[in-house]
């Protein structure tokens, strides 16, 4: 493997990690502090959530299918090649469900900011998008890990 290669697989991987790791960390921090019910604790967790998805997540969501498809065609793999094409498919998905979370992440933190400044108690828009949020997540993180599995094991998946 030449040198262009090796780093093309180091960003693909770090992307990938960072996809993962994010969405993990984000979640787990999201659940606590809501599990803490402290407008304040909430507000301030909430917005490192939505700085750290701006910052990382979106960057990884850029570098993941520039680096998937040159990876492709330097070692020669068709983009429609079954688990490929599976991946790409469950990557949408990922963002599909990705992109209304990160909008519900802002409102959550903006509820929780207004009860803190307030002295209110949480409003009930914020639990119900709380839901929606937790919902929203999971089969986003299930396809990541799947993505993740296709990568490595490349299964032959007819798909024409």
């Amino acid at each position: 493997m030449t040198d262009p290669d090796l780093v093309l697989r180091w960003l693909h991987v770090i992307g990938a990690c960072v996809l993962l790791g994010t969405g993990a960390g984000i979640a787990f921090f999201m659940l606590m502090a809501h599990r803490n019910g402290d407008p304040r604790i909430i507000a301030h967790t909430a917005g490192i959530v939505v700085l750290a998805d701006l910052l990382f997540t979106s960057t990884a969501v850029i570098v993941q299918p520039v680096t998937g498809a040159l990876l492709a065609w330097r070692i020669g793999w068709p983009l429609s090649e079954g688990w490929i094409v599976l991946s790409l498919v469950l990557y949408v998905l990922t963002g599909l469900f990705w992109l209304p979370v990160v909008w519900v992440q802002i409102r959550l933190r903006n509820f929780a900011r207004t009860a803190e400044e307030k002295g209110t108690q949480l409003p009930r828009d914020y639990y119900r998008l709380f839901r929606f949020w937790f919902v929203c997540g999971i089969p986003a993180f299930l396809a990541v890990l799947t993505i993740l599995w296709l990568m490595i094991a490349r299964p032959e998946i007819s798909v024409f």
